[in-house]
């Protein structure tokens, strides 16, 4: 990198590791103290940096964009997805937006399986029981009676990289692959994992046991599991969503849950997280949904690789070239 430092402000506490190669090589502010920043403070510092990393818990759309000085060249965000930025006011405004994808498949991945196992098995509750006051009463033949994985249809809205991840590990469970996409994917993929296509979304969740929620958040899919979408799944099927809360309408979910149209889910991601229904968490303590805090992607190594992306993200953009994660608008 040749020039000026530029100057970066980082809007919350990364890893060690990241914070301090990112000061080694740029003019960075850190958010030492994790507080979010507010709305006043991210315009501040669009205004004065040249490179802006958010996170996923930063709203960064059009009303901030807009204000932004001439200085401020690239919006690195630290995270897979993008919903959080308003790409087409940035690419308007001419600054690059960039993420980290390709680092966290693996760990979402195992986290979805997890969950998938978590709420059939009712892992969860059997945890509570331990460590509750009562205690354990002991062993019965009906007690805490689950069901299995192993034989039954999965199917998958969003056949992407993770969706594809979470199709290999349930394959080696037993499971039957199903999947739906707006396009097929590669018939060697389709052929490895022995999967069934699905043009039609409403026809696949009529038959499945298990649905995996893996496609982006977009405006079309936006309440892609709408309450009508709802009603279609068997009342012995289980959905898990780790891939953005909006995807699905959570008040017809909370609904479907408390009457018992279906049998149990859980989530990772949650509509205005971290804001949780008190609705929820009653069925979380009844077993029928098992939530976490957006802890999919939580690990030690996925961390420190999306850090690394970030950058060099920042270092390819100084260069003058091409950033490697450049994220463009949609122009559909």
């Amino acid at each position: 990198m040749t020039g000026k430092r530029p100057q970066v402000v980082v809007t919350r506490k990364l890893p060690d590791i990241v914070e301090t190669r990112m000061r080694e090589l740029f003019d960075t502010e850190l958010n030492i103290e994790d507080v979010p920043f507010s709305q006043p403070q991210l315009v501040a510092a669009v205004k004065s940096a040249d490179v802006l990393v958010p996170t996923v818990s930063d709203k960064i759309d059009a009303a901030i964009i807009t204000q932004a000085g001439e200085q401020l060249k690239l919006i690195a965000n630290f995270g897979n997805g993008t919903d959080n930025i308003d790409i087409k006011a940035a690419a308007e405004k001419g600054i690059t937006v960039t993420n980290t994808p390709r680092v966290l498949t693996d760990d979402t991945a195992d986290m979805i399986l997890a969950m998938m196992l978590a709420v059939p098995r009712r892992l969860v509750e059997g945890a509570q029981i331990m460590s509750s006051p009562e205690g354990w009463p002991g062993w019965s033949p009906n007690w805490m009676l689950g069901r299995r994985v192993t034989g039954k249809r999965l199917g998958i809205v969003g056949m992407g990289r993770i969706g594809s991840a979470v199709a290999r590990r349930a394959k080696v469970f037993g499971m039957a692959i199903h999947y739906h996409n707006p396009r097929r994917v590669h018939p060697q993929l389709e052929e490895e994992l022995e999967a069934t296509h699905w043009d039609s979304l409403d026809q696949m969740l009529a038959r499945m046991d298990i649905v995996s929620i893996n496609c982006p958040f977009t405006p079309a899919t936006y309440h892609l599991l709408s309450k009508r979408r709802l009603k279609l799944l068997q009342p012995e099927a289980y959905i898990v969503n780790a891939a953005r809360g909006e995807i699905i309408d959570e008040e017809a979910l909370i609904d479907a849950l408390e009457a018992g149209a279906v049998a149990g889910a859980a989530l990772d991601v949650f509509e205005k997280e971290p804001a949780v229904s008190p609705r929820m968490r009653k069925l979380s303590q009844q077993g029928k949904l098992v939530m976490l805090p957006h802890m999919g992607s939580a690990t030690v190594e996925g961390r420190a690789e999306m850090g690394d992306k970030v950058i060099i993200n920042i270092r390819t953009v100084f260069d003058g070239h091409r950033p490697p994660d450049r994220v463009l608008p949609d122009i559909s």
